[in-house]
């Protein structure tokens, strides 16, 4: 159902069940998929690309042009994926063509209210942002993640999959996955145990995974000597690669 006071421009594509709230504005180069409910007061502008079953809440800022001062107003892309829940006053911009030109998310992700999603952000799946999280530009965040309430994570910075940014953690370097973050700057606590439980990991893995960190960030090794003690553990516990991977091809550097 559109409702009479909703805005759709007539380059909009809308698939027939979607349903758009009182006073919201659908713009020109905006594709939305079966199923996707857009609350009342939400503005989504394109070029857009929305998947399937998403639900945009009140207030929302879906595909705005962003905020870098390079930006001219190129029609560069947001890609939204699958059942994604946005709430109140989130916040997500479109890429610039200093980057590739997208801001893509994943699927089954939630956005908590005032949460902002910068230009050229890749956002995995199943990722939580808490209320006032922020990610900006550039900004890479793996599968599985969660940005606690007000925690920030600075342009270009990598957070590996299933990572836990802590409330009010101000993230300046990558995090590593599976780690869990505390403090401004960032420093790393621990890894995320409850959550590597929720998702299936077996306590073997999980044992793995906690002394893999504990050679990253607690016997002081060098990087590449803290590399090859992990390397040598992957054959037993593939899990600990991503970590290999993520240290090996960091540009700003991993938390301290």
């Amino acid at each position: 159902m559109i409702h009479p006071t909703a805005i759709i421009e007539p380059g909009a594509k809308l698939a027939d069940d979607v349903q758009v709230g009182a006073y919201s504005y659908i713009g020109n180069d905006v594709e939305i998929g079966a199923g996707t409910i857009i609350e009342s007061h939400v503005v989504v502008k394109g070029p857009s690309k929305i998947g399937k079953n998403n639900h945009i809440f009140q207030f929302a800022s879906v595909g705005e042009a962003c905020q870098d001062k390079k930006y001219k107003d190129e029609p560069t892309q947001l890609i939204i994926g699958d059942n994604n829940i946005i709430r109140e006053c989130a916040t997500i911009h479109r890429g610039t063509i200093q980057d590739q030109g997208i801001t893509k998310i994943g699927s089954n992700n939630l956005f908590m209210a005032y949460t902002h999603v910068a230009h050229d952000a890749v956002i995995g799946d199943n990722v939580i942002f808490a209320n006032n999280a922020s990610v900006a530009g550039h900004v890479h965040i793996g599968d599985w993640v969660i940005l606690a309430g007000n925690s920030g994570v600075h342009q270009f910075c990598k957070v590996g999959a299933h990572a836990f940014i802590g409330m009010y953690s101000g993230v300046n370097q990558d995090v590593p996955p599976y780690v869990t973050t505390i403090g401004t700057p960032a420093r790393p606590v621990a890894i995320n145990t409850e959550g590597l439980k929720r998702r299936g990991f077996e306590s073997d893995e999980i044992m793995a995974l906690r002394r893999a960190y504990k050679t990253l960030f607690r016997k002081g090794l060098k990087a590449d000597e803290a590399l090859a003690q992990l390397q040598e553990e992957v054959a037993n516990f593939p899990a600990i690669q991503p970590m290999i991977d993520l240290v090996t091809n960091s540009t700003r550097g991993i938390i301290r």
